[in-house]
């Protein structure tokens, strides 16, 4: 879904999180990239077809630097379902970064005479289903119909997949950054179809409740929000607390409006012993209930 996507990139947009995933994922807990380590890289880029320039995105980019000198370019694409085609789209993306290294090499090359070094571009794939694993290909070989006396001449391209909700208990505990509650609660999913909160302090409180509304398909992540939360160390226990007062409260609201729907129907009905006996027979109220609204309660 676009939505899941969007809360995805918000909350791996910030360094913290961003750095926390490549260091877990790639470099098992070490913390060989730090947070003003990383540069922004524009997400956008473009492909030539049918004589006409298409633009194509990633999800999130990020140059690795070490003072002046960039490492390594980064990417994260979010998948909350399998694409068949992913290997291709990605090639695609890893392509048009190292054409972006040619065109400034041949810029610096036309005002200073020196070559500008070049860098690795990595990009990670994460995937987020919990229901079933990812079966479909994961190399450009697979996407292809090969044949066998080619294959010598054809160059292979791997996706560097991780299926966040098969994460191991001791790789979430790596995490650091808010990403740790989202890789727990995509393993718990898996594991029990049922998410138990952490004490786990949140930092990006806003964009993390985007992404646990548009996972869980429950507005009241994002409804609970208010500044007050980004002031206090809040946690997904209190969340959770939160999210199931706001419940509680929807629910006694609705059923105020349905006894008050009742009430006005049987007086607008001169049905005033009706309305006088649903006030103190819950049997007899249950059964008007179903009278006047069937099933719509």
């Amino acid at each position: 879904m676009p939505e899941k996507d969007i809360a995805g990139k918000t909350l791996e947009a910030y360094n913290d999180v961003f750095a926390d995933i490549v260091n877990v994922l790639l470099f098992q807990g070490r913390h060989l990239i730090k947070e003003d380590e990383l540069e922004e890289e524009s997400p956008h880029s473009s492909y030539k077809a049918d004589g006409r320039l298409h633009a194509q995105e990633r999800d999130v980019a990020k140059h690795w630097k070490k003072g002046l000198v960039r490492i390594a370019l980064y990417g994260l694409e979010n998948q909350t379902g399998i694409d068949s085609d992913m290997p291709l789209r990605l090639f695609s993306y890893d392509g048009a970064a190292y054409r972006a290294q040619l065109l400034a090499d041949k810029e610096m090359q036309g005002k200073t005479g020196s070559k500008a070094p070049r860098y690795p571009v990595v990009t990670l794939v994460l995937y987020f289903g919990y229901d079933r694993h990812w079966k479909t290909p994961r190399t450009l070989f697979e996407c292809l119909e090969l044949p066998e006396e080619i294959q010598p001449y054809v160059n292979d391209y791997r996706m560097n997949l991780y299926e966040i909700a098969y994460l191991s208990d001791e790789q979430v505990g790596m995490f650091s950054s808010d990403f740790k509650i989202v890789a727990d609660y995509f393993v718990q999913m898996r594991k029990n179809k049922n998410y138990v909160a952490s004490e786990v302090t949140i930092k990006h409180v806003h964009e993390l409740l985007q992404l646990m509304a548009v996972m869980t398909q429950d507005n009241r992540f994002e409804n609970i929000y208010s500044p007050d939360m980004e002031r206090k160390a809040m946690t997904m226990c209190e969340v959770l607390d939160r999210v199931e007062n706001r419940g509680v409260q929807k629910g006694i609201i609705q059923g105020e409006n349905t006894i008050l729907s009742l009430m006005n129907y049987l007086l607008s009905n001169n049905r005033t012993e009706d309305a006088k006996k649903v006030t103190e027979d819950q049997a007899y109220r249950n059964k008007l209930l179903m009278e006047v609204f069937g099933n719509k309660q």
